[in-house]
């Protein structure tokens, strides 16, 4: 029986701007964790809170496309959608982020991949918010536990593909 190593996830709140800068290792080459996160059926099965389910309503991961998804947690649903600004296979990804819930407040998220050798990879992901306000609601909202626990499963998965 194998185990999977589970990283530490740092979450970090710029001081000088209203940005959250997620930044964490896999055990998986650039590839693989770039398919994770643009390939609609995989981002469905790890993207969130492991006591919710998400469903993929829109996706269509190319520069200049849209998506739009639906956590479900004990009966209710919370939509979120974006564009997708630039998409770089194995390297980038650009888009932004809206919670249905705050419709004005968008995010603007982008998602590097850096290549440390051996089969691993480093993720590093800011969100720029409109205002500090928006950022800490952001981070406060429980956002921390949905990107750990996605990661995990993320973990999970790139680890059986």
């Amino acid at each position: 029986m194998t185990t999977t190593q589970h990283h530490e996830t740092q979450i970090v709140a710029d001081p000088e701007v209203p940005l959250i800068r997620i930044i964490r290792e896999f055990d998986a080459p650039p590839e693989k964790v770039f398919r994770a996160h643009t390939d609609r059926d995989l981002v469905a099965q790890w993207t969130g809170p492991s006591s919710t389910q998400t469903r993929i309503d829109e996706w269509d991961c190319r520069t200049g496309g849209s998506w739009r998804y639906v956590s479900v947690h004990e009966g209710q649903e919370y939509g979120f959608h974006g564009s997708f600004h630039e998409v770089r296979p194995d390297e980038l990804i650009v888009q932004t982020f809206t919670f249905d819930g705050m419709p004005d407040g968008v995010a603007l998220e982008k998602l590097v991949l850096e290549d440390l050798g051996n089969g691993r990879t480093r993720l590093t992901a800011t969100s720029l918010c409109d205002s500090f306000a928006d950022r800490d609601a952001m981070l406060s909202s429980g956002m921390d536990v949905g990107v750990n626990e996605g990661y995990e499963k993320l973990d999970e998965l790139l680890s059986r593909s």
